[in-house]
């Protein structure tokens, strides 16, 4: 379990920093929020953390983007905002990618929920006043 605030975006490393250390053996993240909660925000912010070469953008378009770490591992970054049915997941082969050992953070996962596998953690970002946010996961 984890729970943190950020309070302004100088926070976002140092609390994406925390949350992977809460999480040391965990590989696949679910991330629910609002539109505009912060959840890409902060995926970002884990994959700087994490020593990503790439540049770390939204899927939202793609479904899917692929990083690569300076340890040469990789991190799938998905988005299923735009799928409009659960079988869109099967054609893109999700099995592959949550199954892996690499680590997987899915953005809007109540679309794809009946696939996710059991060890998902889930993680809840919610703005709060002042633009701060909550980040907590279960």
């Amino acid at each position: 379990m984890f729970r943190a605030e950020i309070k302004s975006l100088s926070d976002i490393n140092y609390i994406a920093a925390r949350f992977i250390q809460a999480h040391p053996a965990d590989r696949i993240f679910a991330f629910y929020g609002e539109m505009g909660a912060g959840k890409t925000t902060f995926i970002k912010a884990i994959c700087e953390e994490m020593q990503v070469l790439d540049y770390v953008t939204s899927p939202t378009f793609a479904l899917i983007n692929e990083y690569r770490t300076e340890n040469n591992r990789a991190i799938f970054h998905f988005d299923f905002y735009r799928i409009k049915n659960i079988s869109e997941a099967f054609d893109f082969g999700y099995e592959d990618y949550f199954y892996s050992g690499d680590y997987c953070f899915i953005e809007w996962p109540e679309l794809i929920e009946p696939l996710l596998p059991s060890i998902t953690v889930k993680v809840t970002i919610r703005e709060i006043e002042n633009g701060r946010r909550i980040i907590e996961s279960l």
